[in-house]
């Protein structure tokens, strides 16, 4: 699968075939609105900061369609966050891997194949166990 949206920082269009070609990929759908969305996104920072970019692509999607009137750029900065925004078109691609809330964590093999999907519950840990299984 591919897909196109444009970054939060830039608004320039980021493509998951051009950007991550060959990489597994780990992509956060989340809210600013949402406590475990930010929990979520804190415990992630590390992994983003640190993780082998040469085999991993570390993605984020703002789920526009569930967001409220924030400015996202505030929000982040504010956290002191700066990985890699994208802005979903509405909730299209969040609808596309049929997320039922925020946070969703969907990992991607190297060829963008969908190997796992991980609810607003899920924990760190069992998403880490499997994200190993994909960049070993």
């Amino acid at each position: 699968m591919d897909f196109s949206l444009p970054q939060l920082s830039t608004n320039q269009t980021w493509q998951l075939s051009k950007e991550a070609a060959g990489r597994a990929v780990m992509l956060t759908f989340w809210t600013s609105w949402c406590p475990d969305s930010e929990r979520d996104l804190a415990a992630k920072m590390p992994l983003a900061a640190h993780a082998d970019q040469n085999k991993l692509q570390f993605v984020t999607v703002n789920v526009t369609g569930r967001e409220g009137n924030v400015d996202l750029q505030a929000y982040l900065q504010k956290r002191g966050w700066d990985f890699l925004v994208l802005q979903d078109r509405g909730t299209a691609l969040y609808d596309h891997f049929n997320c039922k809330g925020v946070p969703t964590t969907v990992l991607l093999n190297n060829r963008h194949e969908q190997t796992a999907q991980f609810g607003e519950q899920a924990k760190l840990p069992d998403i880490l166990a499997e994200l190993a299984l994909l960049i070993d």
